[in-house]
């Protein structure tokens, strides 16, 4: 089988490419579907040979309790008929990450032994943004 990560470049090339300009404001609802679809319950659900793709697309938009842009419903529609739902968390990875490279901006998780405050936090954002030059 193919990895994830070859299967999820095209779906995410192609939202983003449909997507144009309002890119940016797709990644909310693909992190929401992402989450949703991490469930192993849910995969589950959608691996049953009895459950048809619209029964598996209705509980997906229903558990993500968020309005979807059209062309993210038709990503997940392709998604779900094409049996690649355990791909979706990885498409959204790879769709975030091209929408954070248009941007010039990069995501960070920053791990402290001690709690920061708003100036210690301001202060590793510009050191970060200063050494990547990203935002």
């Amino acid at each position: 089988m193919a990895e994830l990560a070859t299967i999820a470049r095209p779906y995410a090339e192609a939202l983003f490419k449909a997507a144009g300009g309002a890119a940016a404001g797709l990644t909310g609802q693909m992190s929401a579907l992402s989450a949703v679809a991490a469930n192993e319950q849910l995969r589950q659900f959608a691996d049953n040979p009895k459950v048809g793709a619209a029964q598996v697309f209705d509980v997906v938009t229903g558990a993500g309790q968020t309005a979807l842009d059209a062309k993210v419903s038709n990503l997940l529609q392709a998604v779900i008929e094409n049996g690649r739902l355990a791909a979706l968390p990885e498409i959204a990875a790879q769709f975030t990450a091209l929408v954070n490279a248009q941007s010039g901006s990069s995501d960070a998780v920053v791990y402290s032994a001690f709690a920061i405050d708003d100036a210690g936090l301001a202060d590793v954002v510009a050191s970060l943004e200063k050494r990547f030059g990203r935002k």
